[in-house]
């Protein structure tokens, strides 16, 4: 690993104990035992295609009584900065989201993503505690699980949009089912932010780093805020990339997924859909909505949920799944796969290496009930093992609304946005969970506002871009790129586009960035071209609209493209 010069560490690093949030009310814990562990670095458990390295770091259960409970293990990586001693700049650690993503991986991938990022910097990445270790085996792998007993959950199909008092009562057991489970596990009240961006700046100490840079995807938006938050006096330069409103309410960006899944689908989804497959779905998006209404009523002859059909055309956040939603869509509505053997050769050949990864068979073997036996799953064990990671700290960073507040919630976005405004607020676990947070998370203070860049995609099913622009909005000094037209979740590495990456790239590597960027999308799945859309980002483009479709073509690169996927899928709505 390349060491920051000794002078400039001796300088400049501040102890954990000097910038460490507040703990207790009286006396500083002894933290000794964790800030003067070493780090043992080995090979990792998962694969990678740059040198990559993993250790592992004890950190307390609870930072603020941290004499009290178990302790527990949290996996770290790191991929070594490749350039020049003299250019060396320190570290940057990365986070894919979640809640309850493992992050080991993601500084391999985007280490080799960005070689100049990894030029200059050691590029990290961890296993939030709770998350298990990325690619090990059983347990280990899975990490803290909440023990959810099938036996108490619903039995059949579900279908949100049927009101009856029995189709809500059922929707609503399963969240409370879930909650019960997760808050009976010991660990759960000590899996939160707040913690985490504790144990993210003990790494920062052990590496004796004065600076912790950061790159964040999704739900690591808020992590990496928190962070900034709570550590101002060791913060470096921060990218929060697909932002939710870090200022506000972690939870507003899942009772968001109704609103904004429904205009990506509407507005860019469905026409894509007839551009690229009109014997199917159509030439215009009423036709494309109504072909997708008529594979409904078929999928449900099938065995497959209602409301898993609905969800197809929410969290459509990556290419992958894009062309998986094409696939099996085109498979339901029609019967059978001749159509999707009329595809332009290249997406021919990703759909059918899909067909095989998914369902086990070509396209041209691939059949209604196949799809649909995905769906249904296998025979399921007495008890169903979920991570608590993604509710512990969706559900225990703040305050939560009650079941009730959702079902009204559900009541008012069912009819406005009927893809998956009726199932949101009946699934929402955090409505039932009881358990009030132990820490409270501050907002970003002014002396680190001008650290951090946003980034941010016009049309983000997963985070929206009104999400992030609020968040700005409440922290002057805090810098934007809009990416205009921009339909999938995560930007900076994930999609190609040269423009996102060259302004990412700046500002990490020379601290230069401005307050208002812009850049173009590049074209979906399949198009050589953008067909522009009109969204919040028109009133910043000028004249410039016309100019700007097809102005950028993607880098084609599988990795990038299976990374944006995953990333996606972590970040996916609980359903």
């Amino acid at each position: 690993m390349r060491r920051l010069r000794a002078g400039l560490a001796a300088a400049t690093s501040i102890s954990l104990l000097a910038v460490m949030s507040p703990l207790t009310a009286g006396a500083a814990p002894d933290l000794s035992k964790y800030t003067g562990q070493k780090l043992t670095w080995g090979a990792c458990t998962f694969k990678a295609e740059v040198p990559v390295q993993c250790a592992q770091l004890t950190v307390p259960r609870d930072w603020s009584a941290p004499e009290a409970g178990k302790d527990l293990k949290v996996t770290v990586s790191r991929v070594a900065a490749t350039g020049a001693e003299d250019n060396y700049q320190g570290i940057v650690l990365t986070n894919p989201g979640g809640p309850g993503g493992q992050g080991t991986g993601l500084a391999a991938d985007l280490a080799k993503l960005q070689p100049t990022l990894n030029a200059q910097y050691d590029v990290l990445g961890m296993d939030p505690r709770g998350t298990g270790q990325q690619g090990a085996a059983g347990q280990a792998g899975l990490g803290i699980t909440c023990q959810v007993p099938v036996g108490r959950l619903p039995e059949g199909p579900l279908d949100a949009r049927d009101r009856s008092p029995k189709s809500i009562a059922d929707h609503q057991q399963t969240p409370k089912v879930i909650a019960e489970a997760c808050q009976s596990v010991a660990e759960a009240p000590y899996i939160t932010t707040w913690q985490t961006a504790h144990d993210m700046d003990l790494l920062r100490q052990l590496l004796k780093a004065p600076k912790l840079n950061y790159v964040g995807y999704s739900y690591g938006t808020w992590l990496g805020a928190k962070y900034a938050s709570q550590f101002p006096a060791t913060t470096g330069r921060i990218v929060l990339d697909s932002s939710v409103d870090f200022q506000g309410r972690l939870q507003a960006d899942f009772e968001d997924f109704p609103r904004m899944g429904q205009r990506q689908a509407d507005d860019v989804f469905l026409p894509w859909l007839t551009r690229t497959m009109p014997d199917v779905f159509g030439t215009t998006t009423k036709q494309a909505a109504a072909a997708i209404e008529s594979g409904r009523s078929k999928a449900s002859a099938l065995g497959t949920s209602p409301d898993s059909y609905d969800a197809l055309l929410i969290g459509n956040g990556s290419e992958l799944g894009w062309l998986l939603r094409l696939l099996v869509l085109s498979v339901v509505i029609t019967g059978d796969t001749a159509d999707l053997q009329k595809l332009p050769a290249g997406l021919r050949g990703q759909v059918d290496a899909l067909s095989r990864e998914r369902f086990g068979v070509t396209t041209a073997k691939l059949t209604t009930a196949a799809v649909a036996k995905a769906d249904l799953g296998q025979a399921t064990p007495d008890y169903q093992q979920l991570p608590i990671t993604r509710y512990a700290v969706a559900c225990g960073d703040q305050v939560t609304k009650s079941t009730q507040s959702y079902k009204t919630l559900s009541d008012v976005q069912g009819r406005k946005y009927p893809a998956y405004g009726w199932q949101y607020g009946l699934s929402e676990v955090c409505g039932p969970w009881s358990d009030a947070p132990k820490e409270t998370l501050p907002d970003l203070p002014k002396s680190v506002r001008d650290n951090v860049l946003v980034v941010q995609g016009e049309f983000d099913p997963q985070t929206s871009y009104e999400q992030a622009t609020s968040a700005v909005r409440k922290a002057p000094g805090v810098d934007l790129l809009r990416v205009d037209d921009a339909a999938f979740h995560g930007q900076y590495g994930l999609q190609g586009n040269p423009c996102v990456d060259g302004v990412v790239n700046t500002y990490l590597l020379y601290g230069s960035k401005s307050d208002n960027s812009l850049c173009p999308s590049v074209p979906l799945p399949g198009e050589d071209k953008v067909f522009p859309v009109r969204g919040p980002v028109d009133k910043y483009l000028g004249t410039h609209r016309t100019g700007r479709a097809g102005a950028l073509k993607s880098v084609d690169n599988q990795l990038r493209i299976e990374l944006s996927d995953r990333i996606s899928v972590l970040n996916q709505p609980v359903r």
